[in-house]
């Protein structure tokens, strides 16, 4: 597998392309993503599917631009694949062959089975849910991938697309007859959907206006959820939208002015006939499949069981001695199961501060003296990857007040609507802390504890005077609880 690998989406309405970088077997990490919006679909729908030539060339300036940001960043792979808008076209080879013979690109169009099950890849491995509906509206088409379990038991491709629909309804103010056709599509599922997660544009647009306007504590996308109950009035405003101003009103950015009323109505259709309680967004897609797709070809298209990618990337680039970081996760296990009749925490917030552990040195590598500060942005931003917005927030908070004091209300303030009661953070940073500064030798010495009595016994072999010196005001949760190292 190449280290650094570019993966390019010809879409309908868009050319995509991202680069990603390896950093071990399965740890890797992005560094660069480019767009450009050729509309290569534009005008095909009218004209028996056939591409244009004004968008063809558009579309291959993009894609010789691409390739020229690739070959700078040292990309030794390049996988490009195209969707709906190539796929339908009678005259496709035209472009194909002008791409391969000029720019040296070879184009794998892809089927809309395919197309769902790479976007279902991409969920399935990075973001936290096992039960969910992918649902990716593009241009020409819209795909569904069924996830039950953590696997993926279906995929659906239907020919609903922002730009088909525009041309053959939204244009010429058809609504009725875009919902009649969207209906006789969606009628080949047969399955129900509680759970949407809304991958491609349309999906980041409508949810990047909910998070400004929820004044939401993350500027976050990925794994963003919201209830379609809460949020039916926006859609409904947005496809009344008489013209920019009111769409800019409503929060809607500038790129997406042309697309939105149609993508929205769509995604809106699907959510009614599907009576849709939640949705989830993803800021991967069919590109993040094919590169899975790519690098887990042995594994099933699945990464190992337990194995996280962000937390595996974060420590490949920015932790020297991963046996400290080893060393920290499973004393702070130890800690938290020792400590448990007091804490009385719940078990879901044993991994909490296993990986606040685990992580804690990450943030030294950028500057030493500000290193609680690094941990919790490198953290915050750098947990991309199959994390809820909450366990990731968490993990950095802990991470962050690794001091004798504990945190108060007011240190938590602006996240506090993703946060947990101040008690359960107050013990996970105590414990943290702890951690950290029985571990202030780097000795990685295996204590052994008993609890008695409110007495934390820590058993060492090593006289340890920093350490001894370190724990002197340490601050407890717990005003009873006192700590001593034999």
């Amino acid at each position: 597998m190449a280290k650094i690998t570019t993966i390019i989406d010809i879409g309908s309405n868009s050319i995509r392309m991202v680069v990603f970088k390896k950093s071990s077997r399965y740890g890797f990490h992005l560094i660069n993503e480019t767009k450009s919006k050729v509309k290569i679909s534009e005008g095909c729908y009218e004209n028996n599917f056939n591409l244009q030539e004004i968008p063809m060339q558009r579309a291959f300036d993009a894609l010789s631009s691409f390739l020229n940001i690739s070959k700078n960043l040292n990309s030794r792979k390049i996988l490009c694949v195209a969707t709906s808008a190539l796929r339908d076209a009678p005259n496709k080879k035209v472009f194909l062959s002008k791409v391969s013979k000029e720019l040296k690109l070879n184009i794998k169009i892809i089927d809309g089975n395919k197309e769902a099950y790479y976007g279902g890849v991409a969920a399935l491995n990075l973001l936290p849910n096992d039960n969910f509906t992918t649902v990716d509206i593009g241009g020409g088409s819209c795909e569904f991938a069924f996830i039950e379990n953590h696997n993926i038991i279906d995929t659906v491709s239907l020919k609903i697309g922002t730009i088909r629909i525009k041309e053959l309804f939204i244009d010429k103010h058809n609504f009725d007859g875009a919902k009649e056709y969207i209906y006789q599509q969606l009628s080949a599922i047969n399955i129900k959907l509680p759970t949407i997660v809304g991958l491609g544009g349309t999906s980041r647009a409508i949810s990047r206006i909910i998070l400004d306007n929820s004044k939401y504590p993350l500027n976050i996308l990925h794994g963003f959820e919201y209830t379609v109950k809460d949020n039916s009035q926006l859609f409904t405003d947005i496809i009344k939208a008489k013209n920019i101003q009111e769409l800019k009103q409503l929060g809607v950015r500038k790129d997406r002015y042309d697309t939105i009323l149609t993508g929205t109505f769509i995604f809106k259709t699907i959510l009614e006939y599907f009576d849709v309680k939640k949705v989830i967004t993803s800021g991967v897609g069919v590109r993040e499949g094919v590169y899975l797709c790519d690098i887990l070809r042995t594994s099933g298209h699945k990464f190992p069981l337990n194995f996280n990618v962000s937390i595996r990337s974060l420590l490949d680039r920015f932790v020297d001695d991963t046996t400290q970081s080893a060393y920290l996760g499973n004393n702070g296990q130890k800690l938290f199961e020792i400590l448990k009749p007091i804490h009385k925490l719940s078990d879901k917030y044993k991994s909490i501060l296993v990986i606040a552990s685990k992580l804690q040195l990450v943030g030294s590598s950028l500057n030493f003296y500000k290193n609680s500060e690094n941990n919790f942005w490198y953290i915050l931003n750098g947990l991309i990857y199959d994390f809820t917005h909450k366990d990731k927030l968490l993990i950095a908070i802990v991470a962050r007040f690794t001091n004798k004091s504990l945190p108060k209300e007011k240190d938590i303030e602006e996240f506090k609507k993703l946060l947990p009661e101040i008690e359960i953070i107050q013990w996970l940073n105590y414990m943290m802390t702890l951690n950290v500064l029985l571990n202030s030798e780097f000795n990685k010495e295996k204590y052994i504890y008993t609890l008695e009595e409110n007495i934390l016994t820590i058993q060492s072999v090593n006289k340890a005077y920093i350490i001894n010196s370190n724990l002197n005001g340490l601050k407890s949760p717990c005003k009873n609880l006192s700590v001593r190292i034999s």
